[in-house]
């Protein structure tokens, strides 16, 4: 697959609704849009082996247990504590090469093979450290794919949550704290966090094909046009951002938007 063609699959399935997104295949084509001089077999391997052990796990453990042995025991995946602004813990394939990534990177994994398996898993986009939601007997338990997807206690939650600012009324409202994610937006969050990387090291190139790539994935969101203008004006590609501007303020057309790509039309002009 080269970059085209993954920028083409990225555009059809970004077009089609929530149910049934094919997460794994997406976030491989997102892996190759970034850089199409890798091979895809190696990481689809590692996800079809994760398949395999998570079915033959669950004739005999718990969907909790057998979901964190397969990844984190059989597949050896695990969050990279010491490199963890790495950029390619963000990149599918390189997470499938090196087992180390983030909790979105490492979380796709999970959710492919619960997908595979009829686990109930989603995505939970909870602050600052993504999440996974497991529907069990029980009831749903909170897994944290960074930690070996251990179980995350509905006390350990709330402490999280009030760390990262969120009220005491809220951080205490485990179904605001556990509320599932779509598959889409777990994408997109992992592209999200892409984005901020490449930004913070003020690779442009690489944060505009991640914003990109986000406007593809929701074509209805104005947003991921705004970080596109900002990751071109970067490179000095002014006329580019105008035009990602302008994508934007279709979308949105909210004056504030209008306004700043007036600004921008200015600073061309003088430029």
């Amino acid at each position: 697959m080269k970059r085209d063609e993954a920028e083409a699959y990225l555009t059809t399935v970004g077009a089609e609704p929530d149910e049934g997104f094919p997460l794994f295949e997406a976030a491989l084509a997102c892996a190759v849009h970034d850089d199409d001089s890798r091979d895809l077999a190696a990481a689809r391997a590692v996800g079809a082996e994760g398949v395999e052990h998570l079915a033959r796990r669950l004739e005999s453990e718990s969907p909790e247990e057998a979901i964190a042995e397969s990844m984190a025991g059989d597949l050896r995946l695990q969050g990279d504590l010491i490199t963890f602004e790495d950029q390619a813990n963000a990149d599918i394939i390189a997470v499938a090469e090196r087992r180390k990534g983030i909790p979105v990177s490492l979380g796709v994994f999970y959710l492919h093979a619960a997908r595979q398996t009829g686990l109930d898993v989603k995505g939970v986009d909870f602050p600052g450290h993504f999440l996974l939601r497991i529907e069990t007997a029980e009831g749903p338990l909170a897994l944290d794919p960074f930690s070996e997807g251990r179980v995350v206690l509905p006390s350990e939650l709330s402490r999280r949550a009030l760390r990262t600012g969120l009220t005491p009324d809220v951080a205490g409202r485990l179904d605001l704290l556990m509320a599932p994610t779509t598959d889409r937006q777990v994408l997109i969050r992992l592209q999200n966090n892409i984005f901020a990387r490449a930004q913070a090291a003020l690779d442009w190139p690489r944060a505009e094909r991640s914003a990109l790539r986000r406007a593809l994935l929701d074509p209805s969101d104005h947003r991921p046009w705004l970080d596109v203008a900002r990751a071109r004006e970067g490179q000095g590609a002014l006329a580019g951002a105008l035009q990602a501007l302008g994508r934007a303020q279709q979308l949105d057309g909210g004056a504030a938007i209008a306004a700043r790509a007036a600004r921008e039309r200015v600073r061309l002009r003088l430029n």
